[in-house]
């Protein structure tokens, strides 16, 4: 008997099922990749406790913070093609799950090498990120992708959960402690990707092989421009949220509980602008939003170098952060809209390379320079300087109202 022409089949439509197919993987991937932030800073806001208890100096500490960042940009170029190739979903899983090791080593680590080594193997934690864009990226249309790879960048507020949760993880449970929560939350991670996860249904694998593609990514203008450009807005984010607690401790002499709260307030204004910069994206011109964000960094940067008054340093900082999440919301757009749906994972890969690389140096710089002189307003200078110098860069080769070319 066939069913009467005017009755209805219970049950969602195709796009409302589509739909919430998109939101789904969109917070799936924004929670994961806040875990696996949380996981690649966890050392950051520990800082202070490890130079006392290893007997470091400045510079050693700072290369054994910025050791982790190092692996989790470089480590994104493969990361970012092997999401192209075998889909976010089972990377995200298998990336989140090996993760667990080297927090699980480094909760029982007695050893400035033992240290090196387990934030060595962390760093792969910072390759979320480009498994993560790819796979968003798929389920929306272009002209919502600057946004929902805005969302997606709020998964930058686990460097924000490191700051504010493990120095008081440590201080009242011990130091195992916050190791072997963000191990679990790891793996539940892992599980969630593998029960809940569906990789969008436009995916299509690439075929090509690793070489080829990444070759490709590289040969498009707009990644070596973006590359360019996000080494500074998001490597200014990346050097902040890990060395803005030393800086405060030893700069204005607050506690490592309230330097590090302060280091998290930096770090959650900058993840909540970065949707604000791709809905903005959306609906005008990205590169001039980078321009004006430039700007911002470059002035901050100058004001936080004198010293100041510890409420025209947060000003300042607040600034600088807005500024840089505005940024980065800004490039991702771009990528979002102007690459091919093929090339998503590769091209975020050589970005995102980019930017961590950004995040990677300044530290470095930063406590070099503070052990030689004793003082960082030589390292701000240079940060404002670099903004400056991406500004007239961006201006130069996205200075027309149609904006960059792929």
């Amino acid at each position: 008997m066939t069913e009467p022409a005017n009755v209805r089949t219970v049950g969602p439509r195709p796009d409302e099922s589509r739909a919430a197919g998109r939101y789904r993987a969109l917070v799936l991937a924004t929670l994961g990749m806040a875990v696996n932030f949380w996981a690649w800073s966890l050392l950051n806001p520990l800082g202070p406790q490890y130079r006392e208890l290893l007997g470091l100096s400045p510079f050693a500490l700072s290369v054994a913070v910025a050791v982790p960042v190092l692996v989790g940009s470089l480590g994104r170029i493969p990361l970012g093609a092997a999401a192209d190739r075998f889909g976010g979903r089972i990377v995200f899983a298998a990336l989140s799950a090996v993760a667990v090791l080297p927090v699980l080593f480094l909760a029982v680590f007695d050893s400035y090498p033992a240290l090196l080594v387990g934030g060595l193997v962390l760093g792969l934690a910072g390759t979320s990120f480009a498994v993560g864009v790819p796979f968003v990226n798929a389920w929306f249309p272009p002209h919502q992708r600057g946004f929902a790879l805005g969302v997606y960048g709020i998964g930058n507020a686990g460097t924000a959960l490191s700051n504010f949760f493990t120095p008081r993880i440590w201080a009242a449970q011990g130091p195992v402690a916050p190791f072997l929560l963000v191990a679990l939350l790891l793996a539940l991670t892992a599980v969630a990707f593998l029960v809940l996860g569906r990789n969008a249904p436009t995916w299509r694998p690439a075929t090509e092989p690793f070489w080829p593609r990444f070759r490709q990514a590289v040969r498009l203008r707009l990644s070596i421009d973006l590359a360019a450009l996000y080494a500074i807005t998001f490597g200014g984010f990346v050097a902040f949220g890990v060395y803005l607690p030393t800086y405060l401790r030893d700069v204005y002499e607050l506690a490592v509980t309230d330097a590090a709260a302060r280091a998290a307030g930096f770090v959650v204004l900058a993840t909540l602008t970065r949707p604000l910069g791709g809905w903005l994206a959306d609906r005008r011109p990205p590169h001039q939003l980078i321009v004006g964000a430039l700007a911002v960094v470059a002035v901050g940067a100058v004001v936080a170098a004198f010293g100041p008054h510890m409420v025209v340093a947060t000003v300042a900082f607040l600034a600088i952060a807005a500024a840089l999440g505005l940024g980065n919301g800004a490039i991702f757009a771009l990528v979002g809209q102007r690459v091919p749906a093929s090339q998503v994972g590769s091209v975020t890969g050589v970005v995102g390379a980019a930017g961590g690389l950004g995040g990677f140096l300044p530290p470095i710089v930063m406590g070099l320079v503070y052990q030689v002189s004793g003082d960082y307003a030589i390292g701000l200078m240079l940060l404002s300087d670099v903004a400056l110098a991406g500004l007239v860069y961006a201006v130069w080769r996205f200075g027309t109202r149609s904006g960059p070319a792929v």
